[in-house]
């Protein structure tokens, strides 16, 4: 599972004119779902961006977690991140899990984000989002948990 971490002062996501989710400062995290990715891939994806230290901390160094500074936390389903880039000038996506399997696998990772912290809100899976943010920094960083199994 990939999940694509942008450190934001706000952020929203628009569908078809509506805004269906909005946070502050906090963590945009766009989630692309790879073939072999289960249940439990997704909850140590989701522990890392919990608790990953990218917030300044008193002498500005990234210490705090998003935990640590209790921000929100906006997760955006992205089929795309799962792509194979490797060769010619046009993505292939057969890496990727099929979309209602993904489905699935995002809902459960959302529920579980809202078990484990205060702020979070969700882009729609399969709709044509309009993702705005203004990046703080810019800090991004590139987060992928893989299935032991799968990479051999």
């Amino acid at each position: 599972m990939i999940g694509f971490l942008q450190r934001v002062r706000r952020a929203w996501v628009e569908v078809d004119g509506h805004r269906v989710a909005r946070i502050e400062t906090g963590l945009l995290v766009l989630v692309g779902m790879e073939r072999s990715d289960t249940h439990a891939i997704g909850a140590r994806l989701l522990q890392r961006v919990l608790d990953y230290r990218v917030f300044p901390d008193a002498q500005d160094r990234m210490n705090r977690s998003l935990r640590d500074i209790q921000g929100g936390l906006l997760l955006v389903p992205q089929f795309t991140l799962a792509a194979d880039t490797r060769k010619g000038n046009r993505p292939g996506f057969s890496p990727a899990m099929p979309p209602d399997e993904a489905q699935a696998l995002y809902g459960e990772l959302l529920q579980h984000a809202r078990t484990q912290h205060p702020i979070v809100e969700s882009g729609v899976f399969g709709a044509v989002m309009q993702v705005s943010l203004t990046n703080d920094g810019p800090v991004s960083f590139w987060l992928q948990v893989r299935n032991e199994m799968a990479v051999r």
